[in-house]
């Protein structure tokens, strides 16, 4: 990003070089230069590489160059990577990830083509090539990075655009294991036995329809006669449906974020802070661990000893690792919040919430504080989204003492709770 060619007026300061940099790999989308205006071609297809990588995953990416090297993967590695899938995977790595290429590719070929196919009559084929494969990429990987100034809200009614957009970060937002059982129910022959949904497959798909649902009711509600009052019926579905995907992580938007009510802006939070699902492109605190969460609360209140979802019942140790999840989120999120008040006083308070959600959520959406933060705001939202991205369980797992001291435990006594 510090090359010359890398931005057209040939320089780039070393804040905002590591900022771009950190946005992409965290396929996040937050920007602190206008990436249309302020890049070139060149700089353009490096921001375009670097969220292609984080997307897939720097782990899966090195993996698939060893494959394609003809090395072999070390046990060590395995076991990394078929932890990062859940625990549903197929056994055979060279598999998971040779599927998981094949599925990026196809879905990104797929939403290039049809790009192309409706901006090709707008711009000239090689602008029009450049632009479909960037969105196509940058939707899929819920990046949130565009060409355009405006992000789509020049496309606001273009049905076309919205809904390859929205297919393309669904699918993205999933994770890949749903995404292929889903090809698997979809080619099953009949006659060869009842094929088996997973538990992680159906919590995650009734999970996201729930949200996509229950989300676009509201903030159609709320919006009919706010931000949405002077738009067209056509414009008011689409840009209601297009604005509670896009928090999923993607970071895109067809309307100004700044007319929305605080209501609004609050459902765009929360969206935010959950996310897509595990093994995907995105980031937040993952769909999965939201209905483990929910189910653990139900069993409370319906005085059942286990937790159970779609009649299976859940191991302790998942409810105790999502219940940390949410808790450590919410701790990253409130010191990140922290610092950015007293870094930057005189910002609002809606603003820096809305930031760093987005932020942690690896999302991309601002309420226009990104590109007036301060050195150490830029800092501290560069550390958010690297935290949201690798997972907050996971950095405490890097900093955490592998193995206690002594083999002992203390005497058993209760506190009061609630």
């Amino acid at each position: 990003m510090l090359l010359p060619f890398s931005t057209k007026s040939g320089h780039i300061s070393l804040i905002d070089a590591f900022f771009t940099s950190t946005s992409a790999v965290c396929v996040t989308g937050l920007i602190v230069q206008d990436t249309a205006t302020y890049f070139t071609r060149a700089g353009q297809t490096i921001i375009l590489v670097l969220f292609q990588l984080g997307g897939l995953g720097i782990m899966t990416f090195s993996t698939l160059v060893l494959l394609v090297a003809g090395k072999k993967i070390s046990i060590k590695d395995s076991i990394l990577i078929r932890e990062g899938y859940a625990p549903y995977m197929q056994k055979n790595v060279k598999s998971l990830i040779k599927n998981i290429f094949f599925y990026t590719v196809a879905i990104e070929v797929a939403g290039t083509l049809s790009f192309f196919i409706r901006w090709h009559k707008i711009f000239s084929a090689p602008k029009a090539l450049f632009y479909s494969v960037f969105h196509s990429v940058s939707a899929f990987c819920n990046a949130g990075f565009s060409v355009f100034c405006d992000s789509f809200e020049s496309f606001r009614s273009d049905s076309y655009v919205n809904i390859t957009l929205m297919v393309l970060i669904v699918l993205g937002g999933l994770g890949f294991l749903v995404i292929n059982e889903i090809i698997r129910i979809f080619f099953h022959k009949r006659g060869k036995g009842k094929i088996q949904i997973s538990l992680h497959a159906k919590l995650v798909l009734s999970t996201t329809l729930f949200l996509l649902f229950f989300s676009f009711v509201v903030f159609t509600a709320l919006e009919w006669n706010n931000s949405l009052k002077d738009f067209t019926l056509k414009e008011k579905i689409f840009s209601s449906l297009f604005q509670i995907i896009t928090p999923r992580t993607a970071g895109f938007n067809t309307m100004s974020l700044g007319s929305l009510s605080l209501g609004t802006v609050f459902l765009l939070i929360l969206l935010m802070f959950i996310g897509a699902s595990p093994g995907s492109t995105g980031g937040g605190v993952k769909t999965s661990t939201v209905g483990v969460v929910f189910g653990f609360i139900r069993s409370k209140i319906t005085a059942r000893e286990s937790i159970n979802i779609f009649y299976r019942t859940l191991p302790l140790d998942l409810i105790i690792k999502a219940l940390t999840i949410i808790t450590l989120a919410i701790c990253v999120i409130c010191f990140s919040s922290f610092i950015l008040f007293i870094s930057q006083p005189a910002v609002g308070m809606k603003e820096v919430f809305f930031e760093v959600f987005s932020a942690f959520g690896t999302v991309g959406l601002s309420l226009g504080l990104t590109q007036n933060l301060n050195v150490l705001g830029k800092i501290v939202i560069i550390l958010t989204m690297y935290t949201g991205r690798i997972g907050p369980l996971t950095l405490l797992y890097a900093f955490s003492r592998r193995r206690p001291f002594g083999r002992y435990e203390y005497v058993e006594e209760s506190v009061m709770i609630g």
